[in-house]
């Protein structure tokens, strides 16, 4: 019931920019907080970004500070990140995450990929 569909990736030159999306079904993203995750080739998972329920409350990593921002629309039950100034570091496989529930069931969408490269 609860599906969170990422999308928007692609390959990008450094430098350049992209805005991923995250379209909640089965919730509402007003209703929780909401993050993104990236997952390099080869790496580990690194927490990008989250927002509070009421998208009034926003924190970053601190390797993506002051180039990427994340927003929400409650109409459209949708979740972005805007990047800017991309480096190749930033090559990853990016998903959108939650909690719902009253067992706060962990939920992540399948991912979108980002390729930073000249």
């Amino acid at each position: 019931q609860v599906q969170l569909v990422e999308s928007g990736g692609g390959m990008v030159q450094p430098g350049g920019s992209l805005k991923l999306s995250c379209v909640a079904s089965g919730f509402a993203i007003s209703t929780e907080d909401m993050t993104w995750v990236r997952q390099p080739p080869g790496k580990g998972p690194e927490w990008v970004a989250a927002i509070d329920d009421d998208g009034g409350g926003t924190d970053y990593a601190d390797s993506v500070k002051g180039r990427f921002t994340i927003s929400s629309d409650n109409a459209k039950n949708t979740l972005y990140l805007q990047m800017n100034s991309l480096r190749p570091e930033d090559t990853a496989l990016y998903h959108c995450g939650t909690r719902t529930g009253r067992a706060r069931t962990v939920v992540w969408g399948q991912g979108t990929e980002v390729t930073v490269s000249s």
